[in-house]
């Protein structure tokens, strides 16, 4: 197995990780630790948020570099991984003619990309056809290659986002005549999701070509690494409807893609908690990512009952350091989690309670 210069217990973590994923250790708790980064604070410093012109790969592949070698003293279960944010959104919109515009997030050092809405009316879509020569994927290619050149031996280059199903319908004309189409025009929404299955294949198989990977699966911003050829998909358009609404028009375009690969990893926000139960039920789901957003209870405070609604479905989602320590000193913690810890103190701070959780 290749080696990573910027985690020294690689081999460790990616043994834990496996375990869980493969849902064998139900009852293990698994950590990553956010520390000071000065890399970061050098970033928030010099950059503005906001939209922003594309960045050159070469130069985002060294913030990505500098900000991984700093966690290489770090022993939790995290590993190197850089994210391709540049390529979430974006893309797919521009491969089809999309005007693609850059947004930067200093708090992350994120720089995403979206499109407007691209069409007046779904009824135009039939004419619509994906560019592989254009500079939209052009730019995903560079970036793909600038990258694994780079990180090759350090760090690995994530999956990244894909836009299927009504996410790309929601591209084409935007949120609110997507959903007005679902009852309007729902033969025209379906030809719109047969040309996202066809898109995102597409670039998904691109990424697996071209991406190192370690261990036989696939670095992930969302899940640190899952065994086998692993997607990243998203049931956001859904979040604002009904669970009827997902079975019927999201389940199908979720589970026929993941079924492409070896499975998935999705996410949800607070406000879509009501479709932990449809979501957890997903063929080919492996790991689930819970995020937090303003006016819902945090995932780490909702997390005995989002377990019990799950099941075993591994699962990731953020906590602060002190409360998680002392739920940790507790025993309070359910298992099969990934915690992703913010605001430890330091290093040492942090592999002191990396002792506890693999004691856990």
């Amino acid at each position: 197995m290749e080696t990573l210069e910027y985690k020294a217990n690689a081999s460790d973590v990616l043994d834990r990780l496996t375990a869980m994923y493969e849902r064998r250790t139900p009852d293990r708790i698994l950590a990553s630790t956010a520390v000071p980064s000065p890399t970061l604070s050098r970033y928030r410093a010099e950059n503005a948020e906001g939209f922003c012109d594309y960045v050159e790969p070469e130069a985002r592949v060294r913030f990505w570099d500098a900000l991984l070698a700093e966690r290489r003293d770090l022993e939790d279960d995290s590993l190197p991984v850089a994210y391709l944010s540049e390529m979430d959104q974006g893309l797919y919109g521009g491969m089809v003619g999309g005007q693609i515009q850059y947004m930067n997030d200093p708090a992350t050092g994120w720089i995403s990309s979206m499109v407007p809405p691209l069409l007046d009316d779904l009824a135009e879509m039939p004419g619509l056809c994906a560019d592989e020569t254009g500079p939209a994927f052009e730019r995903f290619l560079r970036q793909i290659d600038v990258f694994v050149q780079a990180g090759r031996g350090r760090f690995g280059v994530s999956h990244f986002i894909l836009i299927n199903g009504l996410n790309f319908v929601f591209e084409l004309v935007g949120a609110t005549r997507t959903y007005e189409a679902l009852a309007d025009a729902p033969d025209l929404v379906r030809r719109a999701v047969d040309f996202a299955f066809e898109l995102n294949l597409k670039v998904q198989e691109t990424y697996f070509e071209r991406a190192w990977q370690i261990g036989g699966g696939t670095f992930s911003n969302m899940a640190q690494w899952l065994p086998g050829r692993i997607i990243s998909e998203s049931v956001d358009p859904f979040h604002m409807t009904s669970v009827e609404y997902f079975e019927e028009w999201g389940r199908e375009a979720v589970e026929r893609i993941l079924a492409r690969f070896d499975g998935g990893v999705m996410h949800v926000h607070g406000n879509g908690r009501h479709l932990l139960e449809a979501v957890a039920s997903v063929r080919g789901l492996k790991a689930l990512f819970l995020g937090d957003d303003t006016g819902f209870p945090t995932a780490f405070d909702a997390l005995h009952e989002i377990r019990a609604r799950t099941g075993d479905l591994p699962l990731v989602l953020a906590a602060p350091y002190e409360p998680f320590a002392h739920r940790l000193d507790q025993g309070d913690l359910p298992g099969g989690v990934f915690y992703l810890v913010s605001d430890v103190p330091g290093v040492d701070e942090a592999n002191r309670l990396m002792e506890k959780v693999r004691a856990y």
